[in-house]
């Protein structure tokens, strides 16, 4: 085919050339596979040791009838449960659900299930089949795990441990769970998001523990923090309920220890039914109760905290208490401070030396029976009058020093006064 332009003659072919239409091929896959973005090794039956670092995941259940079922034996794994449970048939309890080497790091567990068959005979006595712990390591005759992770775990029915880790800054167990096991329920560095219960040692013990419920069965401390418990529920049978060198917003129960101990206590609540509610050298914004015959709340420095004791024992005692209450059902103690700061005490005891007080009241138990009086002079209708006079006055800013009261009560013939249990001398 011929063109003609402004004297320039084109020639154009009659038609394109074609390739040829036969594929050159099957098509060919442009997804990667699992294999390709994270080697993974499929783990299908127990026992089953790791020996090279990497990804593994379980594919389906796995039992064992005793000993370890899974040992992880090099550094630098992360072993994925899927979901899956680890059981044991063991007659009598030993092993464990997965197993740490000495000097384990950079290790990660996650997503599954750890069942053995040990119970709670309901006295503290834990006995059955299956695993001797959930997850363990061998520190004691070598070295604790490093860097290394608990994530979304459920331990049941061991005889010793749940989940061990040891005390180290760089181990974590998160969102896991305890229940029945004989010895602690959870132990690392950080505990977070996560309950023990039915333990028979220390429900959860870490350096630092967050947001997690921890209830023991015998001696042990339910929640035991070593510097720090935030948001925690703890309590035991026979230790304390939460333990920690500082304790935020927490509260803690104990049969017959203390219900909370801490160097530091703020916006807490300490319950005991034999002992200190709240036991801390600084109380801020806190509540201790104490339903036995020991002490509601107790620390050097109490600040608008709560104090009761429904036995025989103090309702607060503190070096300084301001803005405090103090209330004591028994008989005994009701608030016991040096400085007292706009504080309510419920019964008297303690008077025999000066106290400073600012705008407190106490509601002072007379024992009106005439042996309890050391007087001369004193008929009946003086005892009422004694009674409005200190009503009127509320006992609001009172120094029992102070010689107006001195030269009130002797101008009666009274030289010792005694209420409740404390002695008065004008």
């Amino acid at each position: 085919m011929l063109f003609a332009s402004s004297g320039i003659v084109l020639a154009v072919p009659d038609a394109f050339g074609q390739g040829t239409l036969t594929p050159p091929g099957a098509p060919a896959a442009t997804m990667k596979s699992l294999a390709q973005i994270e080697p993974r090794t499929p783990i299908s039956s127990a026992p089953f040791t790791i020996t090279n670092s990497g990804s593994y995941y379980l594919t389906t259940n796995l039992t064992v009838s005793s000993g370890n079922a899974i040992t992880i034996a090099t550094n630098g794994v992360t072993l994925d449960l899927g979901g899956f449970t680890i059981a044991s048939t063991a007659a009598s309890a030993t092993g464990s659900g997965i197993y740490l080497n000495s000097a384990s790091r950079n290790i990660t567990i996650l997503n599954g299930f750890i069942q053995g068959g040990v119970t709670n005979n309901g006295s503290g006595v834990y006995s059955g089949p299956g695993f001797q712990n959930g997850i363990d390591n061998n520190f004691l005759t070598g070295v604790a795990p490093v860097n290394t992770r608990v994530v979304g775990i459920s331990v049941a029915g061991c005889l010793s441990d749940g989940i061990y880790l040891t005390f180290n800054d760089t181990t974590l167990v998160d969102a896991c769970t305890v229940r029945t096991v004989g010895g602690v329920g959870i132990f690392a560095g950080a505990v977070k998001s996560s309950t023990a219960v039915d333990c028979g040692g220390n429900a959860i013990y870490g350096n630092v523990v967050s947001d997690s419920v921890g209830q023991c069965n015998g001696s042990g401390n339910g929640i035991l923090a070593f510097t720090t418990a935030n948001n925690c529920d703890g309590s035991s049978f026979s230790g304390e309920g939460v333990s920690a060198y500082t304790a935020l917003n927490c509260l803690g129960f104990s049969s017959s220890y203390y219900g909370l101990a801490a160097y530091s206590a703020e916006n807490c609540y300490g319950e005991s039914s034999s002992s200190y509610g709240l036991n801390a050298t600084s109380a801020l914004n806190s509540y201790g109760k104490c339903d036995g015959s020991t002490t509601g709340l107790s620390a050097t420095s109490a600040q608008n905290c709560y104090g009761t004791a429904t036995g025989s024992g103090l309702g607060l005692s503190a070096t300084t208490a301001q803005s405090c209450y103090g209330y004591s059902g028994g008989g005994v103690n009701a608030l016991l401070a040096t400085t007292a700061h706009n504080c309510y005490g419920g019964e008297l005891f303690g008077l025999e030396r000066q106290w400073r007080w600012g705008g407190c009241f106490y509601r002072a138990e007379l024992l009106w029976p005439k042996h309890q009086w050391h007087r001369s002079g004193c008929q009946p209708d003086c005892h009422r009058l004694l009674w409005h006079q200190f009503h009127r006055h509320g006992i609001a800013g009172v120094d029992w020093q102070f010689k107006p009261w001195r030269q009130h009560f002797r101008h009666r013939g009274i030289r010792h006064l005694q209420i409740q249990h404390a002695v008065i001398h004008f």
